[in-house]
């Protein structure tokens, strides 16, 4: 579908244009023929009907796909040309519900209302099937395959390799990894994020899954403590995204080290520990896709905490026509000019998508972080991890603190 094709290429150029990749996704040769301008489409023949509405104008709409909306319905609006209310057959103000329905249709309606706001106005908004079909379909259906998939993937590498052992012995002695504030700042952010996925899954998936369990009313009081949940954790969330990359960017910059830690793939298949600093390449792709996704995830969060408020894809498809390359790569024009409405449901499925992506990554995060490897857990339970794990894990960093320290490393206590 056109709107679709749109949505997801342009949410996708917006990510590259936002992290500074260049990435080429050719598309298909069918995708292609369909993607273009509407003026691009064959015109229906409405010889028939004058003008008016078709079968396949219905049919079209039903499947969420976009007509052409011809000149001939879109001006006829309805005029001084009817018939008045007193003559044989007379409209009500010289225009007939048709063209009275067609003006809302195309916002061209003259609406009054004691309502302020960008939306007011707007009655009717037909460009929503789409989303709707988009949202209760794929969105659902990959979502959730993506989530299911990771962990399996998860399970098995758990079944394969088991888990990530302390090689050398212990030595008994703990040194500091974070301090108390990390700690709370990873625990802010992983608890918020945690609660916003499962009031974000009730609220997208409830109707399919959890209202044939439970019924409508069971669910409704479920939906609406979500939903309360979910609004008020997300500040709770932007904070804690905020103190993470405040306190770790430094720590998180891509340098030479990296590359080795790459190619031995982080010692996770054997073959010894690569050296790294305080944040090894993984923990480093798990920070910069926290702090871009997770940054992307509030923004069009903010969008739908203030609605209409905050138009956001509108702009951003001008900025990517402005590049030429949506026609380059033969999607046509990305469409500049929305609805409010349009512009919420394109903040809702963006919000979807990359909520989705990320909660994948936590889960793998949260695996090596607990029953995958050994004494993970402990640097953000207590603070402090086993000397041993750490010269495994992150030698480098070690030998900065015994250097900055120049004595044992620092914190080091027996063990309990």
């Amino acid at each position: 579908m056109r709107d679709i094709r749109h949505f997801i290429l342009g949410c996708i150029m917006a990510v590259l244009a936002v992290v500074g990749l260049s990435v080429w996704m050719p598309p298909s040769e069918a995708n292609a023929q369909e993607a273009g301008s509407v003026a691009a489409e064959p015109e229906i023949d409405r010889s028939a009907t004058g003008g008016a509405t078709t079968l396949e104008d219905i049919m079209r709409r039903q499947q969420g796909l976009q007509t052409d909306d011809n000149a001939t319905r879109s001006t006829n609006l309805g005029s001084a040309e009817g018939a008045g209310i007193t003559d044989q057959l007379g409209t009500l103000g010289g225009a007939s519900d048709p063209d009275l329905w067609r003006g809302m249709r195309f916002n061209a309606a003259d609406v009054t209302t004691q309502v302020r706001g960008p939306a007011a106005e707007v009655l009717i908004q037909d460009r929503g099937m789409w989303w709707l079909q988009f949202r209760e379909g794929p969105l659902l259906t990959y979502g959730g395959y993506l989530l299911l998939g990771t962990l399996g993937a998860l399970l098995l590498f758990f079944l394969l390799r088991g888990r990530v052992m302390i090689d050398g012995p212990k030595t008994g002695r703990r040194i500091e990894r974070f301090k108390h504030v990390e700690r709370f700042g990873h625990w802010l952010l992983a608890g918020s994020f945690i609660l916003l996925g499962i009031t974000g899954l009730v609220s997208l998936m409830g109707r399919k899954f959890m209202i044939p369990v439970m019924g409508h009313e069971s669910y409704a009081l479920i939906a609406g403590v979500s939903k309360w949940i979910h609004n008020n954790v997300s500040w709770a969330f932007m904070l804690a995204l905020v103190m993470i990359f405040v306190m770790w960017v430094v720590h998180n910059f891509p340098d030479k080290t990296d590359l080795k830690w790459l190619a031995k793939g982080g010692g996770l298949f054997g073959g010894g520990h690569p050296p790294a600093k305080k944040f090894n390449a993984g923990q480093k792709m798990i920070f910069w896709s926290v702090i871009v996704l997770g940054g992307s995830i509030s923004v069009s969060g903010l969008s739908l905490l203030f609605p209409f408020e905050l138009p956001l894809f509108a702009k951003t498809f001008a900025i990517l026509n402005s590049t030429g390359l949506p026609e380059m790569l033969g999607f046509g024009i990305l469409p500049e000019t929305m609805t409010p409405h349009e512009e919420m449901q394109y903040a809702q499925l963006w919000h979807a998508i990359v909520s989705f992506v990320l909660m994948a990554i936590i889960l793998a995060h949260i695996y090596i972080g607990s029953v995958g490897m050994e004494g993970a857990y402990d640097a953000m339970g207590s603070g402090m991890v086993e000397e041993q794990w750490a010269k495994e894990h992150h030698s480098l960093w070690v030998e900065e603190v015994k250097q900055r320290d120049n004595k044992a490393p620092s914190g080091a206590t027996p063990a309990e």
